[in-house]
């Protein structure tokens, strides 16, 4: 690891973890580069590049910040699979299925708008009703723009609910629409391959970054989509 991004390490493990919160003052650059023993060009480029994501903010002459959430709207809301499920009364189970990291594919590339340098996780997970699969998620996580992930226990903790909590984003898109199911989220849901399935899918980015692209299939039997919204002048 090199210096560089052992400092950058530092600063969102501190941020992501809460212990420094949104509107939280970073120590300035000579503070830092006292700290790490570097120069402030280096502590300068790290800081620099943390707030093009759109992590922190650098406000001339006040200093530098944890940024603060920014009002996020929406007409359709799609809440963590986990809460869902429980708040229908449900008795939610996660199972991981697959994790592999390695280095972007071309394909990879392609889906997240990635370079060659950057590492990846996929997934592939199976989300519980009760006694009956819900949802059969196919993940795909950047790694280098979110290290902290190595050190997360997938097994325990969906991907999503983690992210959720853990990784602030600054847009997002969803694509939703109804498929026949797959042979592989057939085999996983307990449905026929002619099934109708409600897929979503979506991409999240941070500061023009992209963090993750998630396709969620569901047991179009036990899913619905519900939005509530109002009248605007827009």
């Amino acid at each position: 690891m090199t210096l560089n991004d052992r400092i950058r390490s530092d600063i969102e493990t501190r941020i992501f973890s809460g212990r420094w919160p949104p509107g939280h003052r970073i120590p300035n650059e000579h503070e830092l580069a006292e700290k790490y023993a570097c120069s402030r060009m280096t502590v300068n480029k790290v800081l620099s590049d943390l707030a093009a994501k759109g992590i922190i903010e650098r406000r001339r002459k006040a200093g530098t910040f944890v940024a603060k959430p920014t009002v996020q709207s929406a007409v359709l809301r799609i809440p963590d699979i986990k809460a869902e499920v429980e708040a229908l009364g449900y008795l939610y189970r996660y199972e991981l299925l697959f994790l592999k990291r390695r280095h972007a594919t071309r394909a990879d590339q392609d889906l997240m708008q990635l370079s060659p340098q950057h590492d990846v996780i996929e997934f592939r997970c199976l989300h519980w009703a009760n006694q009956q699969p819900f949802a059969h998620e196919h993940r795909f996580l950047n790694v280098t723009a979110v290290p902290q992930a190595l050190e997360q226990d997938f097994g325990v903790e969906p991907p999503g609910t983690w992210l959720r909590n853990h990784v602030p984003w600054s847009e997002a898109e969803h694509s939703i629409f109804a498929e026949e199911a797959d042979p592989e989220a057939a085999q996983a849901l307990h449905v026929t391959k002619s099934a109708a399935c409600l897929v979503v899918q979506r991409r999240t980015w941070r500061g023009g970054e992209m963090i993750t692209h998630v396709r969620t299939i569901f047991h179009g039997a036990l899913y619905r989509l519900n939005a509530h919204f109002t009248p605007t002048n827009d």
